[in-house]
């Protein structure tokens, strides 16, 4: 049987698992049928977005269960065919440099489509089938086509493939299905585990501040350690980036920028972008779009937003899922880990957890109790630690 697995991204940058499936074959049946009873599980919430790789039956299940998710092409997957594609051709290194160079470094449809052209023509490429169905299928792989959607960062199927090597350190193709059960809990209790020490971190302990802008504090005491430190990256990473112009018109300002791209110890490449600033909205567009594909707002913006005397940034630039508070849905689903839950400590910690719950439930529609006992159990917090 095929082990297929459902992999996203948490609040912490870690790889979670939303649920699995045993397949007898790959046919476009089964895969329905796997996905109708994955989003029942998900109740009735599809996901925004799914990276697969370049499966015609997977694709077609994709488009009948989730009509309105957007699919994306593993990029690795992709650019990896290239030496099985090139690999006798007479200039097969130069090939490979070119395809990268069109599918990193171009940022517009128009530049990526003027650079495919040139790039088939520099090579005379235009009898090659499989690169005439990528092209006619870029919307589903190149990155400048997808960068305004939401991916968590993800370009590739990275995190599934990182998933099966997680879990043959529990199952073999000589599992029994009985053991796979039990192996597959095993490995769920490992996941929640490293999880919730990561929330105790972030609840815990606090990454100083690399500056003394008061955006950087902002989230400092927001996000989750992991997630503050790369938006703390990209604010020290404004010292690689330069204001070259400043254009005023009747919808805001737009600023060309440039960025030092550092590639080696010896190598810099200059990158140039163009920021949208509408003051009165404190909105923000950089043609980059990478607060749109992961979440977290860009040296770039940051430059101008700081420049325009921005110190702290409105809700809309505060991306929910990376926020360390906010209550976890599948946290509340009760799963029984074989020899966890009858330990002491477990089912006190079951007993306090259904508690709190309940007392969030009753407060969180109003923010003026949330605010008391947030408060009150804050105080408790710090007498606990000090004790």
């Amino acid at each position: 049987m095929s082990f297929a697995h459902f992999v996203g991204v948490n609040h912490h940058g870690q790889s979670t698992l939303f649920g699995c499936g045993l397949v007898s074959n790959e046919d476009t049946i089964i895969f329905v049928r796997l996905f109708w009873i994955w989003l029942e599980c998900m109740e009735g919430q599809a996901r925004a977005g799914i990276i697969i790789d370049q499966d015609r039956v997977m694709q077609n299940a994709i488009q009948i269960v989730f009509p309105n998710t957007r699919q994306r092409w593993c990029l690795w997957h992709i650019l990896k065919k290239l030496l099985e594609k090139f690999g006798g051709h007479a200039h097969k290194a130069a090939i490979l440099s070119a395809m990268h160079e069109v599918v990193y470094k171009l940022e517009t449809l128009e530049e990526f489509e003027r650079g495919w052209i040139s790039f088939i023509s520099m090579y005379t490429l235009y009898d090659n089938e499989w690169l005439f169905g990528l092209f006619n299928e870029r919307c589903l792989w190149v990155p400048c086509y997808l960068k305004t959607s939401f991916w968590a960062g993800m370009s590739t199927m990275q995190r599934s493939e990182s998933m099966n090597a997680f879990f043959n350190g529990y199952v073999t193709s000589k599992t029994l299905l009985k053991q796979f059960v039990e192996q597959y809990e095993q490995a769920l209790r490992c996941k929640i585990e490293n999880e919730v020490q990561a929330d105790f971190k972030s609840y815990s302990q606090m990454v100083p501040c690399a500056t003394q802008y008061s955006i950087e504090k902002q989230f400092q005491e927001i996000y989750t350690i992991s997630k503050f430190k790369e938006f703390q990256e990209e604010l020290t990473g404004k010292m690689y980036c330069d204001i070259i112009s400043a254009e005023v018109g009747c919808h805001g300002t737009t600023y060309e920028v440039e960025e030092d791209i550092i590639l080696h110890k010896t190598r810099m490449n200059r990158k140039r972008f163009t920021v949208m600033f509408e003051g009165e909205k404190c909105h923000i567009d950089c043609n980059c779009h990478l607060f749109e594909f992961q979440g977290i707002v860009y040296s770039n913006a940051l430059l101008v937003l700081i420049r325009n005397g921005v110190t702290l940034l409105p809700d809309h630039y505060i991306f929910r899922r990376w926020k360390r508070d906010v209550p976890r849905a599948y946290r509340r689903v009760k799963i029984n880990y074989n020899g966890w839950v009858t330990t002491p400590k477990q089912a006190r910690y079951d007993q306090l957890h259904g508690l709190f719950d309940e007392v969030a439930n009753l407060v969180i529609d109003d923010d003026e109790r949330t605010r008391n006992l947030m408060e009150l159990l804050q105080n408790e917090l710090k007498d606990l630690t000090i004790s």
